[in-house]
């Protein structure tokens, strides 16, 4: 028996690759908790779905392929803008230096950031770019269970601005 891939989800393709790229750098560290894939599927049906039964939907639709751990060098290559760009950079390094996974260790691991340094190389931003990103993205202090609230709103605003 073969394994069928999900049907194409019911946002943009633009969209989708966000969230792929998200949900990318929430796997670097080798794990994607449960817990984290339905906040991250509540908080984002919620931007792209207008009443309960699309979020339901979506929902559904939208976890097998947040499961799905994708390379970075498949996804990347989709951003289309300057923009989107900036704010892969963003959302990513805000994942990565929300939480460590053990309270001895370093708040971004050895395996986040070999995952962040493949996401700035492949994004290809001028220095300045990146280094402004990192030191805003720094000032704002996340807590783990207020970090996908953040993203969303951040989504949000971009996804209203395009």
């Amino acid at each position: 028996m073969s394994l069928q891939p999900p049907s194409p989800p019911s946002i943009s393709p633009s969209q989708m690759t966000l969230l792929r790229i998200v949900s990318t750098m929430a796997w670097s560290d080798g794990h994607l908790a449960d817990e984290e894939v339905d906040v991250m599927l509540g908080q984002f049906s919620t931007l792209f779905a207008h009443n309960e039964s699309q979020q339901t939907a979506l929902r559904d639709e939208l976890r097998d392929y947040l499961m799905q751990n994708l390379p970075l060098e498949e996804l990347v290559p989709k951003l289309s803008s300057l923009a989107e760009r900036e704010l892969v950079l963003k959302l990513g390094h805000r994942v990565i230096s929300s939480s460590a996974r053990t309270p001895g260790e370093d708040l971004i691991n050895q395996e986040e950031a070999e995952a962040y340094s493949r996401l700035v190389a492949l994004l290809d931003l001028p220095a300045d770019v990146v280094q402004r990103v990192e030191q805003e993205s720094s000032k704002t202090n996340i807590s783990q269970e207020h970090l996908v609230a953040h993203m969303t709103a951040e989504l949000k605003s971009f996804v209203q601005d395009q």
